[in-house]
């Protein structure tokens, strides 16, 4: 039979008391803090035992079993919660933080296209700083705008099937390619040397340059391993492509199928093409939807050659630019990185389903 303390104040718990603090422990929605309070009184409640053995037998503070069961026996359940922390009052009300949103959300200022923090605070009589604090708490940045389209392809489920089936799970004994052209690629110099970076100052480019002409990237990103099979031509017609077809040939192994991903560009579904494949058996093409280039695996590995190589790039003529180029691709495939795609075809239509929605909710 346990003996309580006769130092500490007794703490008993009525029935509606026990059943609240044993349902604050168990449900998954309490808020930690609370359940741990809750364990607490519980605990003292059961074993009469003192603040240090309490606090030991939690694995807390003392201090920490004292405060909450002092702040139990004052207020009871209600002292469990949160006291209201010393401050400055507030000074916007509910109804103004409303007002600043709704106006946000459903309006616009007569001599532009969206509200600033400065233009919102004169309408509404509000300083800048309360605008801003309210759109970083409700996620609201009228100054950003994302652009988006929505395939029309009548066979777009079928395709995005076909292709993320590709990714997650590649056939036995093939090779799975993703393939595009980037065109028009310039060879730029620019009109004066670049000045080089300094502390604190970032490396300098003259706005203005010259054009040297331009020329086009074929790229076969292989999923599996992250290698580029690549060639550099100046035009980008169907003879380019089938050229391109036959360096794919020449690359794989001849024991392999090779399954081959790209969009719908007019020079891959010419009839040389077709003549071509229906003479090598062994390359399957798989057709990306209209207007879904982000379906291509391929559109990431151009990214990264554009932010490394080509955007801050200065060339002076289009053979220095077709030489880096190759150079750069080479250096790639000796230490490749492949682009793992995790998203199911399931997950792919169901977040355009939403997103569709979202758009004829939107009353434009």
């Amino acid at each position: 039979m346990l003996v309580p303390n006769p130092k500490l104040v007794p703490l008993t718990l009525s029935d509606d008391e026990r059943r609240v603090l044993e349902g604050w422990t168990r449900r998954r929605t309490t808020a930690q803090a609370l359940a741990l309070r809750a364990r607490i009184v519980l605990t003292c409640a059961e074993t009469g035992e003192s603040n240090t053995v309490v606090a030991q037998r939690l694995n807390l503070g003392r201090q920490t079993v004292a405060t909450w069961r002092a702040r139990f026996l004052r207020d009871r359940l209600d002292g469990l919660s949160d006291e209201p922390r010393p401050g400055r009052p507030r000074t916007i009300t509910d109804d103004q933080v409303e007002q600043i949103v709704v106006t946000t959300l459903e309006s616009k200022p007569a001599n532009a296209t969206h509200w600033s923090t400065r233009s919102l605070a004169t309408r509404v009589g509000m300083s800048q700083s309360a605008v801003s604090r309210i759109w970083r708490a409700f996620g609201l940045k009228p100054h950003k705008i994302d652009t988006f389209k929505i395939s029309k392809d009548p066979l777009f489920v079928d395709k995005v099937r076909d292709v993320v089936g590709l990714y997650l799970d590649p056939p036995a004994k093939a090779v799975v390619l993703c393939v595009d052209e980037k065109t028009g690629i310039q060879a730029l110099d620019r009109s004066a040397p670049v000045l080089p970076m300094l502390p604190g100052v970032p490396e300098r480019q003259s706005f203005d340059y010259i054009r040297h002409g331009t020329t086009s990237l074929f790229a076969a990103l292989e999923i599996a391993t992250g290698q580029v099979i690549s060639a550099v031509k100046r035009r980008h017609r169907h003879q380019e492509f089938l050229a391109f077809l036959r360096t794919i040939d020449r690359n794989v192994p001849a024991g392999l199928d090779v399954h081959v991903i790209l969009d719908n560009l007019s020079t891959h579904k010419t009839p040389a093409v077709r003549t071509w494949l229906l003479k090598h058996p062994r390359f399957h093409l798989h057709f990306t939807p209209t207007s879904s280039s982000w379906l291509n695996l391929v559109e990431r590995f151009f990214a990264e050659i554009t932010v490394k190589l080509l955007r801050r790039g200065v060339h002076r003529s289009v053979t220095a630019l077709e030489k880096d180029i190759r150079s750069w691709i080479e250096q790639w495939n000796t230490n490749p990185k492949p682009y793992v795609w995790t998203r199911t075809a399931d997950q792919i239509l169901e977040s355009l389903a939403a997103y569709c929605q979202r758009i004829n909710d939107s009353g434009h």
